[in-house]
């Protein structure tokens, strides 16, 4: 069956069960650095956020909001949870016996139904100007001085647009790593025949040259290639962390696909000190056969998210873990003449969990067609504000920038308070 790939059906030219037949051709090194005594050195308390982003807009009817057996339904059931009175859809079977972990806000509006609007909505918690996401914002105000790894880190298959990283004025530093599936970064080696005294000697004579052109131009030029190179530095010298296969084990618990290999990775980066580790799960854009793709990529994502939170938690990290599973907006509750949802922005739904979140608990609902938010209407700038203060930074204070004054959140809105532990 070839699916109708939604609004850039030239970026999906591959077939479908073909990319997942497929696996990433790079190897990581789990086994070695994702180990139980390196996670209890985190549990010093340190702040971290798991973002798992569904691409595309996971529909909320076949996820989060099942109604079934009413006009907007669909084909699939909702199954009841670890949580008395909580029900999600049978396509989250894994999940369901977990829902003890995570909390549900089911009453989003952000009254945007474009991909990138949408997207960028949801990371900034602002509409519009040129605001930090919030994986930039964890990198500034959680990443601990000795960290070896960058503060926010991006697993995907395909590149991002954001030329910038996501981290506006906070400085490249702070934008995210984005790394194509489990390939390292290219160039970690020193190159052959180098000894370490003269790489030292050539990065003195780099900053030297970096001083002399500041003196007549912007900084921002230069922070932005220092930056790129005290990212480089610091994987360098976790080069390890990208060699070698993942245990047998492991890529039997989440799976051998490439979303199971991004949440070993994930596994890794969060316990090797990494603020902010996004995974993206693509594909999600269902304005076709809708029942049949949520059916296959909801089967692909269950379990292996299920495996990294249940890891997370082993560990002693997840009271320490921030976890948002969320999208750029839900899906049309009527369906379309080609079985498909369209985009919708209007009310829909996303999970949250770990670190600062009240588990087990529902914010909000629908109508009874899923067509309007009923009660306790929340929206990106909303959930902004839930995140960062879940994890301890204010945002309801300035951004830390001498000589400016800019919220770090959109003063307009506020935390969901009762969602917060």
């Amino acid at each position: 069956m070839r699916r109708n790939q939604g609004c850039h059906p030239h970026e999906h030219l591959l077939a479908r069960r073909r990319l997942l037949a497929s696996t990433a051709a790079g190897a990581v090194g789990l086994g070695v650095l994702g180990t139980q005594a390196q996670a209890k050195q985190l549990q010093r308390q340190e702040k971290r956020i798991l973002q798992v982003f569904l691409q595309g807009g996971v529909s909320q009817l076949e996820s989060w909001d099942p109604k079934p057996g009413t006009l907007h339904g669909g084909p699939f059931q909702a199954i009841p949870t670890s949580v008395p009175g909580i029900h999600i859809s049978e396509l989250l079977p894994n999940i369901a016996q977990r829902m003890h972990l995570l909390s549900i806000v089911r009453s989003i509006n952000i009254k945007i139904n474009d991909h990138e609007q949408g997207r960028q909505f949801m990371e900034k918690g602002r509409r519009v100007g040129q605001y930090p996401y919030v994986g930039a914002v964890a990198s500034k105000y959680l990443t601990p001085a000795d960290s070896e790894l960058p503060g926010y880190v991006h697993v995907s298959s395909r590149g991002l647009r954001d030329t910038a990283g996501g981290a506006a004025f906070l400085g490249a530093r702070h934008g995210q790593l984005k790394l194509e599936g489990i390939q390292p970064p290219g160039n970690l080696a020193v190159p052959e025949g180098l000894d370490p005294v003269a790489d030292s000697n050539r990065d003195q004579l780099r900053l030297q040259f970096n001083q002399r052109f500041v003196e007549r131009r912007s900084k921002a030029l230069t922070e932005a290639y220092d930056a790129s190179f005290h990212q480089a530095t610091k994987l360098m010298g976790r080069k390890a962390m990208f060699e070698g296969e993942a245990a047998e084990r492991d890529l039997d618990r989440y799976g051998r696909h490439d979303f199971g290999r991004y949440c070993l990775l994930a596994r890794t980066l969060l316990e090797n000190g990494a603020a902010c580790v996004k995974v993206t799960h693509h594909g999600y854009d269902s304005h076709a056969e809708n029942f049949n793709f949520h059916l296959e990529q909801l089967g692909e994502f269950d379990k292996p998210f299920c495996m990294l939170l249940d890891d997370l938690k082993a560990r002693g990290m997840l009271e320490s873990t921030l976890v948002v599973i969320y999208s750029e907006f839900g899906r049309t509750p009527k369906v379309n003449v080609r079985y498909g949802r369209d985009h919708w922005g209007s009310a829909w739904s996303i999970a949250l969990g770990g670190c600062g979140i009240q588990p087990g608990a529902v914010i909000g609902k629908t109508n009874d067609t899923g067509t309007a938010v009923a009660d306790r209407e929340v929206d990106a700038g909303h959930l902004f504000h839930t995140y960062l203060q879940a994890v301890g930074v204010d945002s309801t204070a300035d951004h830390d920038i001498p000589g400016r004054s800019i919220p770090i959140g959109d003063p307009s809105t506020e935390a969901i308070g009762e969602l917060l532990a």
